[in-house]
């Protein structure tokens, strides 16, 4: 590859990673927000009011993850720009009528809010996948959920402490402070080039895929695909549980009304996730990057795991413990959505597209995720969110650490068979 070639990748490489990650952090805007409100009091039929509203929200994605392995996989390359403003649009509008309707009633606006924007990871993703520096541009995208999720957050909780505005208006005012940065990184999004053609050489060709394409792709890596699904399983429900009930752990653990208390944790794990992930741009060799992955994960498990319980015998601070449990979550949430599928269709060059990996292994990890929460209210479990939570880390990071050497021994077995023949 020509000097002119490479600084131009260069150049479109860090544009794209920066305008994806502003893009993201405005779409959160639209879906986070409400979890700073504790709801405290609020019940309906004796379940928790908040409990109903995340469990309501995560059905609508939930869907959107079904539905999207089928659209996403299929999605052209014409017309995201506005397919994401729409779709955002409608979230929006769904805290405005949430806050006008009475609150037995406004649950199922939660339902609306969660399926559009369940979809626009796929058609942001669609802008950088299958290029040389994907592994960078889909770090930066990954890492804005964990920037996004406390940046929101802060803006939320600072509404209502700074303004006085109430826990169900909140959500709907925070979307109209993100609405126009919104509109200017989807346009500039628009202006990211089309991979060239020494990036399909590399990655191989993204393209839009059919029914039997998907049936194929399935059948050829079955066993990969459900141990993958299963650790990324484990790493929605730790990570869901953290997002959406932070601010109840902070409560717990004596931090109140402190909304910069969100950023500081999340802010220090930004930074080193894409760190970590972006510099797996420099290996060369997929399969060697997709082996490095593994490895990422299973670490993440084990800061997890071990932080956690560490925590558990009082020699970690409550501020340091929510800081390493979520970067090891992290290093295993982020991978799936950055690096590892992307690596694993260039490995064995098969002409598909990561939104459809991702959205199958996003529509399990939420039904995981909704069956620990509901659980949890039916079955009247009274341990606080601080001890549920820490309790469930500690197990399923072991099972995870099994299953991430599992994976491995598949695809590396996979690969070796694919060069043997």
């Amino acid at each position: 590859m020509s000097q002119s070639n490479s600084s131009k990748s260069i150049k479109t490489g860090l544009y794209a990673a920066v305008v994806v990650f502003l893009a993201y952090t405005m779409i959160f805007g639209y879906r986070k927000t409400f979890t700073v409100a504790t709801f405290d009091g609020l019940t309906i039929a004796g379940y928790s009011y908040k409990t109903i509203l995340v469990i309501s929200q995560m059905l609508g994605y939930l869907l959107a993850k079904f539905y999207g392995i089928k659209y996403i996989s299929e999605l052209k390359r014409t017309g995201r720009g506005k397919i994401i403003l729409l779709l955002t649009g409608i979230s929006w509008l769904s805290w405005l009528l949430f806050a006008l309707v009475p609150m037995r009633y406004n649950i199922v606006f939660l339902f609306v809010n969660g399926f559009p924007l369940g979809m626009l990871w796929g058609v942001v993703f669609s802008y950088v996948e299958g290029r040389r520096s994907t592994d960078f541009i889909g770090a930066a995208l990954a890492v804005s959920f964990i920037f996004a999720s406390g940046f929101v957050k802060s803006v939320g909780a600072w509404l209502m402490t700074e303004f006085g505005i109430s826990e169900f208006w909140m959500p709907f005012y925070t979307g109209l402070v993100f609405c126009a940065p919104l509109a200017l990184f989807v346009w500039l999004m628009e202006k990211i080039p089309q991979p060239n053609e020494e990036d399909i050489e590399y990655r191989a060709e993204r393209v839009a895929m059919t029914a039997d394409d998907r049936k194929k792709f399935i059948r050829d890596f079955l066993g990969g695909i459900i141990a993958c699904v299963l650790i990324y399983c484990f790493a929605t429900i730790f990570r869901d549980i953290r997002d959406n009930f932070s601010a109840e752990m902070w409560k717990e653990m004596g931090f109140f009304n402190q909304p910069a208390i969100f950023s500081k944790t999340e802010t220090p794990i930004t930074i080193i996730v894409l760190v970590m992930i972006g510099s797996m741009v420099m290996i060369k060799n997929n399969f060697i990057a997709l082996r490095t992955a593994h490895w990422f994960i299973v670490v993440g498990f084990v800061i997890a795991g071990v932080s956690t319980l560490i925590f558990k015998y009082n020699q970690l601070s409550p501020i340091a413990w929510m800081t390493l449990v979520g970067l090891g979550l992290y290093m295993v949430y982020i991978p799936f959505n950055a690096i590892f599928f992307d690596r694993l269709i260039s490995t064995f060059k098969y002409a598909s597209n990561v939104g459809f990996l991702i959205y199958i292994a996003d529509a399990f990890g939420y039904v995981g995720s909704i069956g620990v929460l509901l659980s949890k209210e039916i079955f009247k479990v009274k341990l606080n969110w601080v001890t549920f939570f820490s309790s469930s880390v500690m197990i399923l990071s072991v099972v995870g650490v099994l299953l991430t050497f599992y994976s491995l021994y598949y695809f590396s077995r996979k690969y070796r068979k694919n060069i043997n023949n």
